[in-house]
């Protein structure tokens, strides 16, 4: 079957296929969204905190890395699903709460959110003796037994170092990352 088509008719199909097209290529681009200053946030401290990770060693070297995050927190989004170090070595996180009775065997390392006084005190006095890396997301937790404390702004993420819970911890950290921490954030 033959049907006639006029020239104009043609054009603005074909101009219509053009436009379809276009729009499907830049598409993903146009509508692709900028992380939020939360995401970005969240991605920072994903990166800080493998990054202490990776310069941490145990007295025995875990096959897959088992992080553990107790209580609430605000920038574990990212961290959550769970990651691949530089070194190729898993990182399988999940959340338990600070009461857990097997936390130390279940847990290589913790990321500590929100805990009252007294979840904190059981936490860490269930930690001593064991080779649990810690990291608390913010407050003064670095004066009360955490290893690391996270500094989170819209400009970076850095961190302080208790020294005192690093020596008690049995968890050996390498000393470059000790030097990092001195860094201080720059005056607004």
């Amino acid at each position: 079957m033959n049907v006639a088509v006029s020239p104009a008719e043609r054009s603005f199909s074909w101009r219509r296929m053009l436009l379809v097209a276009v729009l499907c290529v830049l598409a993903p681009h146009v509508f692709a969204q900028t992380p939020s200053p939360a995401d970005a946030r969240a991605q920072a401290v994903t990166q800080v905190v493998l990054g202490i990770l990776s310069y941490a060693r145990w007295p025995v070297e875990p096959a897959q890395l088992r992080l553990c995050i107790v209580g609430p927190t605000q920038y574990t989004d990212d961290l959550i699903k769970g990651t691949t170090q530089a070194t190729g070595r898993p990182v399988v996180v999940r959340r338990l709460l600070a009461d857990h009775p097997d936390i130390v065997s279940a847990c290589d390392a913790v990321y500590i959110g929100r805990l009252s006084a007294d979840e904190r005190s059981r936490l860490f006095t269930s930690l001593i003796g064991h080779p649990v890396l810690s990291i608390s997301e913010g407050g003064d937790q670095c004066t009360v037994g955490s290893l690391f404390c996270l500094r989170v702004s819209d400009q970076q993420v850095s961190f302080e170092v208790n020294l005192d819970s690093v020596a008690r911890s049995g968890v050996r950290i390498h000393p470059s990352v000790l030097q990092l921490s001195r860094r201080r954030a720059p005056a607004s």
